[in-house]
């Protein structure tokens, strides 16, 4: 009997994480891992070096697929960085039915008419998510069969560079792989740490990766809002690299072991004693002194999407506060720092729900992404479908903004 296998690929600026799962009686069973540095060949969610990333990659798929005991060809992948935009379009189509029916065929002409707004030579479609469908001007939740003279949707659209997707893809297949589907990197973490009680509710989901941060809005189970802040946990190993000179190996290990996102969550003032470059000796850093490093960069962070959810003023959605995942949130008392900048309660998103049939801990934080990936991910692409409804701003001033001249904002209606 063949084996139903899925495999994601988290392509991360730090490290490329792989895992692979055989789907059973519609659950999936993790059969192997296989995580790898990036060596340097991720800068901000973008590919710098293409051969050394396809190495990576074939490197981490290679150590999943030996632990799994099966080869894999097709590969979902993920997808972050500044070039991620997301909009919000809202489109009509008359209804055509009989008796003024909603039928099938009305649905698929409104998703063919978002479609056809993919016409820009720089960015492409990765999800059309629909946000809410309305009859005669009247919200309802499944409009098929619905009586009326008019049907609108409003969809979220997320966009990507096309260089930055076909750079990752021929690294993906340099490695010997296909990509199976392309998915927003915080999109699939959600599917990892979120419930849909959270969904519903409201909810922050903040991804704190190595070189970028990225952060995603929920609101009645829908996907209301994207966003990437371009920088992450490197930028706090640089900067503890520069000030204590020491190499990024080292800087890394400090943080992990000593590090806090703020001062008051420090259990005890341990120091550590690691060695220095060039004339530099041994240096000496203390708990205190790397918490101050940690905490200013964190708070620029936090900041930041404080500043961009009250600008596009949807921070009002989340009442059921903020999730953080991604490598980021093994920073101890990163949680209490969102708390204390946003305003909101915030927690820990650890991947739950998952069997395994490996001796690797893999409900973590830094897995997150790669666990989503191997579930069903909603919404389409331009490239998947032509049905959307059966799936069930960031400013750029380049050509990028002239494609949208349709787009309408639609946040204060949801």
């Amino acid at each position: 009997m063949k084996k139903n296998i899925v495999a994601g690929l988290d392509i991360g600026t730090t490290k490329v994480y792989c895992v692979i799962a055989e789907k059973e009686d519609d659950q999936l069973k993790i059969i192997g891992t296989g995580y790898v540095s990036s060596k340097g060949g991720m800068r901000s969610g973008l590919i710098s070096n293409i051969g050394k990333m396809s190495d990576v990659i074939k490197e981490a798929v290679g150590k999943a697929s030996e632990e799994a005991g099966v080869k894999v060809s097709e590969l979902n992948i993920g997808i972050a960085g500044e070039h991620i935009r997301s909009i919000q379009y809202r489109g009509y189509v008359p209804i055509t039915g009989e008796n003024g029916e909603v039928v099938k065929e009305d649905l698929e002409r409104l998703a063919n008419d978002v479609k056809r707004l993919n016409s820009s030579k720089e960015m492409v479609m990765l999800h059309i998510l629909p946000l809410k469908y309305l009859v005669d001007g009247v919200a309802v939740e499944d409009p098929l069969n619905m009586t009326g003279t008019k049907l609108e949707g409003i969809y979220h659209i997320i966009m990507a560079s096309v260089s930055a997707v076909k750079n990752i893809e021929k690294a993906v297949n340099m490695a010997g792989y296909s990509v199976r589907s392309k998915v927003l990197q915080p999109l699939a973490s959600s599917m990892a740490v979120l419930d849909e009680n959270e969904k519903d509710l409201g909810v922050i989901l903040i991804d704190i990766g190595g070189g970028t941060t990225d952060v995603a809005v929920f609101k009645n189970k829908r996907l209301i809002y994207t966003g990437i802040i371009g920088y992450g946990g490197d930028k706090i190993t640089n900067s503890i690299r520069e000030t204590f000179s020491i190499v990024s190996e080292e800087a890394e290990k400090v943080k992990k072991s000593i590090g806090y996102a703020l001062n008051k969550a420090i259990v005890n003032n341990n120091s550590i004693r690691v060695p220095g470059v060039g004339a530099t000796e041994e240096v000496t850093i203390n708990a205190e002194l790397l918490t101050q490093i940690i905490n200013n960069i964190m708070q620029q962070i936090f900041e930041r999407i404080d500043f961009i959810l009250r600008q596009e003023k949807i921070k009002r959605h989340a009442k059921a506060g903020i999730v953080i995942t991604g490598g980021g949130a093994l920073l101890r008392g990163v949680d209490l720092l969102a708390t204390e900048v946003l305003g909101l309660k915030a927690k820990l998103g650890l991947p739950t729900g998952y069997k395994s049939k490996i001796d690797e801990e893999i409900e973590k934080p830094e897995y997150a992404t790669a666990l989503g990936l191997i579930k069903e991910i909603p919404g389409i692409t331009s490239e998947q479908s032509g049905n959307i409804y059966s799936a069930k701003k960031q400013k750029n001033e380049s050509a990028f903004s002239k494609f949208f001249k349709k787009v309408k904002e639609v946040f204060d209606e949801l």
